[in-house]
């Protein structure tokens, strides 16, 4: 197997969307896939799924296809979801219950297992029947409960300060929701996760793609008047 440290993340995220879509394959009763029905349901060309899996070692059979359910494992085992996650939430606002209330994340093994704010009057309160902690709290719960992953949904101000805290107990892995560039040290992973960005590039694609059709209307309607 080649050395998972020189894997582009591009292609770690295709696994994730490859082990989706050979779950929901599976649900149908589907056993065996060919490369080039799977990109077709997925987006991909059945050159880079195998382009992909050949990261990992060789898969399938020549002429017939990928076992479904066996690929799906190999690849919730090399994304490690094949296992259960503990993560601990900081913030405790409309963000962060949305993301507890969120069923996927226990579907894909990543259990919310201890939430911190540091709001007195959420403090002690139970959100999703886990009770709110004061952040102060972190080091103590990450070790008991041995969290793995970090969410943080807190204002960009105090972002910083709870990655710190964070790596300071620990955590190896940030997924961070807040709208502040963080700093982490070697040896951490930190996900960003900006709502907003994603949304004003939509809106660019809206806002261009009415543009670009402005001028291709404009171009025909010139084209006929040259014409008649």
């Amino acid at each position: 197997m080649s050395d998972k440290r020189k894997i582009a993340e591009a292609v770690i995220t295709r696994l994730s969307i490859y082990n989706r879509a050979l779950g929901e394959i599976g649900k149908e009763g589907l056993e065996i896939i060919s490369s080039d029905e799977l990109g077709n349901r997925i987006g991909y060309s059945a050159a880079q799924i195998r382009k992909d899996l050949s990261c990992f070692g060789e898969f399938g059979e020549v002429g017939k296809g990928y076992f479904v359910q066996d690929l799906r494992d190999v690849i919730s085992h090399i994304l490690g979801v094949d296992r259960k996650w503990n993560v601990a939430l900081a913030g405790a606002g409309h963000l962060g219950s949305a993301l507890l209330a969120y069923p996927g994340f226990k579907q894909w093994g990543f259990n919310i297992v201890a939430v911190f704010d540091n709001d007195l009057a959420k403090i002690g309160k139970k959100w999703e029947s886990i009770v709110i902690q004061d952040i102060s709290e972190l080091a103590k719960t990450v070790k008991e409960q041995d969290i793995r992953i970090g969410a943080i949904a807190v204002p960009p101000q105090v972002s910083q300060e709870i990655v710190d805290m964070f790596t300071s107990c620990g955590i190896r892995a940030i997924l961070n929701f807040a709208t502040a560039s963080i700093t982490v040290p070697e040896g951490v992973k930190l996900r960003n996760v900006d709502l907003a960005t994603e949304l004003e590039c939509l809106s660019y694609f809206l806002t261009n793609e009415a543009e670009v059709r402005s001028e291709v209307l404009g171009k025909i309607k010139n084209s006929s008047g040259e014409g008649g």
